[in-house]
């Protein structure tokens, strides 16, 4: 299955009144018995974003390695179900990370989708505006020359200018010549991560909107899937599943959310994956 048309419109952002701290920890003995026993009521699927859900956060892009314990989990996992990680990554560079072929891999935050090794599902949208994103690179590129730490990665999708090694002092001229660029370059949109402004395809299309055609196209239940990000992009996953489905972010502070569960930091996302290794073992 594959498409390089674009997709309809996303659903409308949603006001959410609930915050981090206020939802129930996921590990909790009374609280996983609730989400476990949504997981192995339908047919259940397990998405996943890399950094900062598998993997800390790191200083650059391609130290987020991942662990063997963590893979092997992955492994076991996808055995009892379908597995997918959902990133703003290219395809080519978490596969080359995870080294599975036996899970989904949804890249450039869903505009380019591949699935495990022999289902066939693909996915790819806004493959005209490639050149647009060059253009932006080169423009990105020149922009930030200057600025100690400023590092601009290039995805297939998106391209991505982090600000992490950046002083703090210096941290308003990257989003100047992001802006900028943003500007010189309007079928591009401007969005912001942790520590990091991206420039992607201004197309209806969304982590959320991947998930939603994963769904459909593995027909998953959405009320036995679970999510698991740490980002705001992963926000419109979870608005996907606000209401069925098992929605989990990861985060120590606090911040509004459309999860329904969280966890702290990447340790007890691997707790969650063995939770769900059992518990689908045995549904």
């Amino acid at each position: 299955m594959s498409s390089t048309s674009l997709p309809a419109s996303p659903r409308p952002a949603r006001v959410v009144a609930r915050t981090t701290h206020a939802l129930p920890w996921a590990l909790h003995p009374d609280v996983r018995i609730v989400w476990l026993s949504a997981v192995t009521r339908g047919a259940a699927g397990v998405f996943l974003d890399y950094d900062g859900t598998l993997t800390p956060i790191a200083d650059r892009p391609e130290q987020a390695t991942l662990s063997a314990s963590t893979r092997a989990r992955l492994a076991r996992l996808a055995s009892r179900c379908p597995v997918t990680i959902v990133t703003g990554r290219d395809v080519a560079v978490v596969r080359d990370f995870v080294q599975l072929d036996e899970i989904g891999y949804a890249g450039c935050h869903g505009l380019d989708i591949e699935g495990a090794a022999g289902s066939g599902l693909r996915y790819e949208a806004a493959g005209t505006l490639l050149p647009a994103l060059d253009a932006a690179e080169a423009d990105l590129r020149r922009g930030v020359s200057g600025i100690a730490g400023a590092l601009v990665e290039r995805k297939r999708y998106s391209v991505s200018t982090h600000h992490r090694l950046v002083a703090p002092g210096d941290t308003s001229l990257v989003e100047e010549v992001v802006a900028t660029v943003a500007r010189r370059h309007p079928e591009l949109r401007r969005e912001r991560g942790k520590k990091v402004f991206e420039l992607r395809p201004d197309v209806a299309w969304d982590k959320g909107s991947a998930v939603a055609w994963l769904l459909s196209a593995m027909a998953l239940d959405s009320g036995a899937a679970t999510y698991i990000g740490d980002d705001e992009t992963d926000e419109h996953a979870f608005e996907l599943l606000d209401g069925s489905g098992v929605p989990i972010v990861v985060e120590h502070g606090d911040r509004p959310t459309s999860a329904r569960y969280r966890v702290r930091d990447p340790r007890e996302v691997t707790e969650v994956l063995d939770l769900l290794i059992e518990a689908l073992a045995l549904s």
